[in-house]
């Protein structure tokens, strides 16, 4: 059996879990009317394929209160507005196609140089057989783009570099400490719905508050990002774990 390839399934799994639910955004099924109350409630979301890596097909959309709403929609560089909501969500058909997406609310993520990012937390099962966070590392996205992934043109700068505008050094510790252990729980959380699950790469996303939020779950993680960070022991960690478990 494959890893979990369905943002959905995960999504439900880990909601069973009462320390992790806290902190996942709320995730529908993409319909005319989920997605139009959800802009109502939240004003911002995210719009993405059930199926797919990398940050591709996600498209962020607004409800923009003007003088006369208008709805906005962006996909890599490019954003349509719409008068009407009618509009907005056909074009917003034609790109989805008759494929299965999911509308998220939208987190209003912490920035960097004015740059929005979130954070990658990779746990594996270690040689002992417990899991362990092994590696934190920061994405930044590319200037003109709402997603941070690293293939999308991101940047990948060390947590502490990202944190530090925001906390003392005491309370920065906490907030990675608290990234590490729900990396944890969610992995062990998974691994009961799947056996085969041996490493995940969680996505979390800072609010205004500094509450974290999990963006997404990687059952397939790239390893190789950790490689860009000057301490290579964490690289040489991840990468001694990965091979253990083939």
């Amino acid at each position: 059996m494959g890893t979990i390839t369905s943002k959905w399934i995960k999504t439900n799994a880990l909601l069973g879990n009462q320390a992790i639910s806290r902190f996942i955004p709320l995730t529908l099924r993409l319909t005319k009317k989920n997605l139009s109350d959800m802009l109502a409630a939240y004003g911002m979301v995210y719009i993405k394929p059930e199926h797919g890596t990398h940050g591709n097909g996600v498209i962020r959309a607004e409800l923009i209160k003007e003088r006369n709403a208008s709805f906005q929609y962006q996909l890599d560089v490019n954003k349509k507005t719409f008068r009407n909501y009618d509009s907005f969500y056909q074009s917003l058909r034609k790109l989805t196609k008759k494929k299965s997406y999911l509308v998220q609310r939208g987190i209003h993520l912490l920035k960097y140089n004015k740059r929005r990012f979130d954070i990658r937390v990779m746990v594996q099962l270690s040689p002992k057989g417990t899991w362990e966070t092994t590696g934190i590392i920061g994405r930044v996205a590319h200037p003109e783009k709402i997603v941070t992934n690293y293939h999308s043109g991101g940047k990948l700068v060390p947590i502490e570099k990202l944190l530090a505008p925001y906390h003392s050094a005491r309370t920065q510790k906490a907030q990675i400490e608290q990234m590490s252990q729900l990396g944890v729980m969610i992995a062990k959380k998974l691994r009961q719905k799947q056996k085969s699950i041996h490493q995940i790469g969680v996505d979390v996303g800072l609010d205004q508050s500094m509450k974290p939020w999990i963006i997404e779950v990687n059952t397939s993680p790239d390893p190789y990002i950790f490689k860009q960070l000057a301490d290579l022991s964490i690289y040489r960690k991840i990468m001694r774990y990965r091979r253990l478990r083939g």
